[in-house]
């Protein structure tokens, strides 16, 4: 196949494992990058091989070279440059999660319905091969039926100054780490009759950010009947990002189904016994930009669509509303361009 050519939005720290090294090993062009600082985004394109620098995210969203884009800034940007680059005609690689809210999550929807375009939001965990061997004793019956569903996400806090813990960038915990936690119950809801409904959420603002929340714990049930918990900090004193599956007939616990590079093990226990079976440590950056190349390429199907994204936003919205918290602002800013004082529409 041709290589897939990429445009990168910002020179964001995450773009380093998320799509550098994941563009290395496929053979993907990075061919254009653009941030706010052009010296920033000139030492990022010199350390990472990124052919061009344009002036300005518009830039790399309407270059022609330019196939698909991928969007890693702040949270409340990625609804409005998803929209920028679908206007443009471009597919797109965008960071979860998919918009600030629901509403904003609908209307990209919306603009790419009869465009033949990948929409693709980055839940990356999907693609590795440990996440594909849960499903896989799930399916085969080796746990039984599935009963109990956690999912956890846990990490120390960021600094003050990190957008993480910003309102109007669409910061708190849910959005950082519990749209993962929240994303894996709604996929597993394929073994327990479907969609989770959220029976109630806890969860409280970070001390001196109004709004922001710094953990939440969201319960779940399935049509089945089995239940969840989706737990989610960034104050936490360790850090833990496990995904645990309990059935009627044995578990599986996977100790770090983000990043498993660090650890590829998932642990399962029956009757028959406890074993321990690795799953490779390559990043699961690289097979999820893989699944995106096909379904660009080849029109290959895949899990983290739009109305997938769509979802995922109305539950976290829904655990916002249960807190007692608002779901993140729409982004209300001018969009960055070439032009002084223009705007994308």
């Amino acid at each position: 196949m041709e290589p897939l050519r990429v445009g990168v939005l910002g020179a964001a720290r995450i773009s380093e494992l998320s799509i550098i090294g994941p563009a290395a090993a496929t053979g993907t062009r990075l061919v254009a990058v653009a941030a706010r600082d052009r010296g920033r985004a000139e030492a990022f394109a010199s350390t990472h091989g990124v052919e061009r620098v344009l002036d300005s995210y518009a830039d790399v969203v309407d270059d022609p070279e330019v196939e698909a884009v991928y969007n890693p800034l702040a949270n409340s940007l990625h609804a409005p440059w998803n929209k920028a680059a679908i206007l443009a005609g471009k597919h797109v690689l965008t960071e979860k999660p998919f918009a600030s809210n629901t509403a904003e999550a609908a209307q990209v929807r919306d603009l790419a319905r009869g465009r033949s375009l990948v929409l693709f939001e980055g839940f990356h965990y999907l693609y590795h091969p440990l996440m594909k061997r849960l499903m896989s004793l799930l399916a085969g019956g080796e746990l039984g039926t599935l009963r109990r569903v956690e999912s956890t996400m846990l990490m120390s806090a960021p600094d003050a100054s990190d957008p993480r813990w910003s309102l109007d960038l669409a910061g708190g915990a849910l959005m950082d780490l519990g749209c993962y936690a929240l994303h894996a119950q709604r996929v597993l809801g394929d073994f327990a009759g479907g969609e989770p409904t959220l029976v109630d959420a806890m969860g409280a603002e970070g001390d001196g950010f109004p709004g922001v929340d710094a953990w939440a714990d969201a319960y779940l049930e399935f049509p089945s009947g089995a239940t969840g918990l989706a737990r989610c900090s960034m104050t936490s004193d360790h850090w833990d990002m496990s995904l645990r599956v309990v059935g009627s007939a044995g578990e599986a616990y996977i100790p770090d189904f983000l990043y498993q590079k660090y650890d590829d093990r998932i642990i399962v226990r029956t009757g028959a016994g406890e074993r321990t079976e690795h799953c490779g440590d390559a990043t699961s950056y690289t097979y999820q930009l893989e699944a995106f190349v096909d379904a660009v390429r080849q029109g290959a199907p895949y899990r983290t669509g739009a109305d997938d994204a769509v979802a995922t936003m109305a539950l976290i919205d829904s655990c916002y509303r249960s807190i007692g918290l608002q779901p993140r602002p729409s982004y209300a800013g001018q969009l960055i361009t070439s032009t002084p004082g223009g705007t994308t529409p």
